[in-house]
C-alpha cells in the first residue's frame, strides 16, 4: 500500500499557557467511590473511547468485544465501509451476546434463549415469539452506541447526542496523521490489573519531572529539561527530545552506553562515530532518513525531530501516545468496574513495517496481575510505585497532590474532568 502524503506535518508551534491555578489537587479524586461514581455517570459515559483495532475486523461479520468499567461492548463490521458498535447484552434478560475475545458471525445469537440479531442489531428471530401475550416489538434490538473510526482504531460513545468524533478529537487528527497508524502493526498486547486508580497511571506518564528520580539511566540519552509542553482544550502533549545528554547527567562530554545504543539502533556505527554528545541526535536523524529512503519507509511527512524525539500525547480521558518514527506504544487506562484502587492498564506496541513487507501476525492478547511479567526496565520502574502511591493516598496525612509547573499536565486533565463534571449543563 502507498501512503497518502498528508496536508501538513505536525505543527510544532508552542501553545498559549492556560490559567490552571496552583491548589492542592483533592485525593478524594483518586481515592473516593463516589468521586469514582461521578466521573461514570458525567464524563466516562460522554467521551469517545478507544475500542480496539479496525484491522481486528476486516471481513464482514468480524467482532470483537471490550470492556470499560461496568460495561461490555460489541464491535462488529456490519458492511465493508461500516462499522457498529452495540451494548453487549441481550435485551431478553440481559444475558452477555459474546464473551470477551473476537471471531465472526453471519448473525449474534444469545447462547440463553437463542434471541437471534443481525449485524446491524436489529431483531431476526425470537424462539415462540406467539408466547410473548404482550408482544415482542419489532423494534427490540441490540441497543447501539455511536462508532467511527481514525488512526485505524474504532472509537465508540456511550452518548447519544454524542459530538463527531473529528470534533471530540481536535488538533490530534492533525498533529498524528503524519505518522500513518492506520498502516502500523500491532506488535504486543498486554492488560495489567493495577492495584491504583486509573489517573493515578496517567499521572506517571504525563510529566518527565520523575525521570531524575526514577528513570537515572533515562538521562543518559534524553533531555528532560528542555520539553515543551502543550495544553489545548481536552488533549495536550510534551515533545521528548531524545538522543542527547539530560543537563542533570554529570559528564556532558560523555558518550554514554544509551547514547551508543541509540546510534547502534539507528545504523550508525558507534565504534566509529567521530562526533561528541552533541552530535548524536542529528546523527540518528540523518540515518533514519536514509534508512527509510532506502527501505520504502516514507519518512517524508515528518519532521528531523520526529526521527529521533518522542512526540507524547494525551487523548483525554486515558489515552497515552508514545509516538515515533517506528511505530508507537499506547497505553489505555481503563476504570475498574467498582473499585477506585484498581484499574486495567492496556499496554500495546505498533510498528511502520517497509513497503510492501508482510505484516507480522497479530500477538495474542494476554492478562496478568500487577509484577506477574516483566514489561521492561523503565515501565517496571514506572509501574513499582504506582499501587504505594495509590495505598499512600489514603492516609489521613495526606491532603492532595502538590503539582509542580513541570507537571501541568495532571492540573490540566483535572480541568478538562471538571468541566465535564461541573459543565453547564449540571
Amino acid at each position: 500500500m502507498v501512503l497518502q502524503s498528508v496536508a501538513r506535518q505536525t505543527p510544532t508551534t508552542k501553545a498559549p499557557e492556560p490559567t490552571l491555578g496552583t491548589d492542592l489537587i483533592p485525593k478524594e479524586r483518586y481515592i473516593s467511590k463516589e468521586f469514582m461514581e461521578l466521573e461514570w455517570e458525567r464524563m466516562w459515559t460522554k467521551v469517545w473511547n478507544v475500542a480496539g483495532r479496525e484491522s481486528d475486523i476486516p471481513n464482514v461479520g468480524d467482532y470483537f468485544t471490550t470492556e470499560l468499567g461496568p460495561e461490555s461492548f460489541l464491535i462488529v463490521r456490519e458492511a465493508e465501509d461500516k462499522v457498529r458498535a452495540f451494548y453487549n447484552v441481550c435485551p431478553h434478560r440481559g444475558n452477555q451476546i459474546r464473551n470477551a475475545g473476537m471471531g465472526h458471525a453471519e448473525s449474534f445469537q444469545c447462547a440463553y434463549h437463542f434471541f437471534e440479531f443481525n449485524l446491524d442489531g436489529s431483531k431476526k428471530f425470537v424462539p415462540d415469539e406467539d408466547t410473548f401475550t404482550q408482544g415482542v416489538p419489532q423494534e427490540t434490538a441490540l441497543t447501539e452506541v455511536p462508532c467511527d473510526t481514525w488512526g485505524g482504531w474504532v472509537w465508540f460513545n456511550m452518548n447519544p447526542e454524542a459530538e463527531p468524533l473529528m470534533e471530540f478529537l481536535g488538533e490530534i487528527p492533525e498533529h498524528l496523521d503524519p505518522y500513518h497508524f492506520d498502516q502500523q502493526y500491532l506488535v504486543s498486547d498486554q492488560t495489567i490489573l493495577w492495584d491504583c486508580n486509573w489517573k493515578t497511571s496517567v499521572d506517571a506518564f504525563n510529566e518527565v519531572y520523575h525521570v531524575q528520580g526514577i528513570h537515572p539511566q533515562i538521562l543518559e540519552s534524553i533531555d528532560d529539561i528542555h520539553v515543551q509542553i502543550d495544553l489545548y482544550e481536552r488533549h495536550n502533549r510534551y515533545l521528548v527530545p531524545f538522543g542527547l545528554l539530560s543537563p542533570r547527567y554529570p559528564n556532558q562530554e560523555d558518550l554514554t552506553r544509551a547514547l551508543r545504543e541509540m546510534l547502534s539502533a539507528a545504523g550508525v556505527d558507534p565504534e566509529t562515530f567521530e562526533g561528541g554528545p552533541a552530535d548524536v541526535r542529528p546523527a540518528i536523524q540523518a540515518s533514519v532518513k536514509k534508512y527509510g529512503a532506502e527501505h520504502g519507509i516514507d519518512l517524508s511527512d515528518l519532521n528531523d525531530d520526529q526521527l529521533s524525539d518522542d512526540y507524547h500525547y494525551y487523548i483525554f480521558p486515558n489515552i497515552t501516545l508514545n509516538t515515533h518514527h517506528s511505530g508507537v506504544m499506547l497505553f489505555r487506562q481503563r476504570p475498574h468496574a467498582t473499585d477506585p484502587n484498581k484499574m486495567y492498564y492496556d499496554l500495546q506496541n505498533f510498528i511502520r513495517i517497509p513497503e510492501g513487507s508482510d505484516p507480522p501476525p497479530r500477538p495474542v492478547h494476554s492478562t496478568h496481575k500487577h509484577g506477574e511479567v516483566s514489561l521492561g526496565l523503565g515501565l517496571d520502574q514506572d509501574s513499582y510505585n504506582l499501587p504505594r502511591v495509590q495505598k499512600g493516598m489514603q492516609s489521613r496525612s495526606f491532603k492532595g497532590l502538590l503539582i509542580n509547573y513541570r507537571e501541568r499536565r495532571i492540573r490540566h486533565m483535572h480541568k478538562v474532568i471538571d468541566d465535564y463534571l461541573e459543565g453547564p449543563d449540571r
